[in-house]
């Protein structure tokens, strides 16, 4: 029998009492849960997600310099004195590999640390997406998607993921298609009831074909943000679904983020 699975528009609508017993998956779409995949599937051995960067550099003296990477973004670019940005691209075997991670970005590793006091923090995007779906579905928990949001509003593109995974996990992806249009997602109200419901109709009409899922995710509020940043290829990996070498499973406990 499929547990419940309830959706989070953003990480300030959870009640931490409601998250016990159950997984929760992060989304951070662009790019910060696409980021800690690609970091992952790479061979980092770990992703440490610092709130502040203040933190992120502490926590690099305390590990040593020689066995960690800085990673992460404030507004979408490059952090002084950080070694890497936010860009999927950038986490290779060559700059990661075998290394401890410490990551911070405005959205994405803040909404980790709304979800912690659930029994399970999981990290979803669309390219980890079907291994996401088999997770939940083999566990049977009660389930939480939580969408990180860009600055404290709605952002279709996280909408879009959760639809995904909502719509994989209750066995609804040949349903038919609804017209939501980025423009309605991103003037919701992030406590919306019918959250769970309007996901899911917002992924079947533009998240089940690979161009519809890319248009709509340029024309969000993250996309737009990057597209003016110069990123857009960004926008077109995180778009893509289920990818091979990267339909991994990023597990946050105590912390810390590995592949469980």
């Amino acid at each position: 029998m499929m547990l419940p699975v309830r959706v989070a528009l953003l990480p300030s609508t959870i009640r931490q009492v409601d998250l016990a017993g159950s997984t929760a998956v992060v989304i951070d779409v662009l790019r910060a849960t696409t980021t800690i995949v690609h970091a992952l599937a790479a061979g980092a051995s770990a992703v440490i997600p610092c709130s502040e960067v203040e933190q992120a550099f502490a926590v690099r003296e305390q590990l040593g310099r020689g066995n960690c990477v800085l990673g992460g973004e404030r507004h979408g670019l490059l952090i002084e004195g950080f070694d890497l940005d936010n860009s999927p691209f950038r986490y290779t075997a060559e700059t990661v590999g075998g290394k401890t991670l410490v990551f911070t970005t405005t959205n994405g590793t803040r909404a980790l640390a709304a979800a912690s006091s659930a029994s399970q923090v999981l990290v979803g995007a669309f390219v980890n997406r079907a291994a996401i779906v088999d997770r939940l579905r083999s566990e049977g928990r009660p389930v939480w998607i939580v969408c990180a949001g860009t600055d404290g509003g709605v952002t279709a593109e996280d909408v879009l993921v959760a639809g995904g995974i909502a719509a994989g996990l209750l066995g609804r992806e040949s349903s038919p298609a609804s017209g939501l249009s980025v423009e309605q997602i991103e003037k919701l109200s992030a406590d919306d009831a019918n959250a769970l419901e309007i996901v899911i109709a917002f992924y079947l009409g533009q998240g089940r074909q690979d161009q519809s899922r890319l248009d709509a995710m340029r024309a969000s509020r993250g996309g737009l943000n990057l597209i003016e940043n110069g990123f857009d290829r960004d926008i077109a990996r995180a778009a893509e679904d289920s990818v091979a070498g990267l339909n991994v499973v990023p597990v946050f406990r105590d912390g810390r983020i590995t592949l469980g």
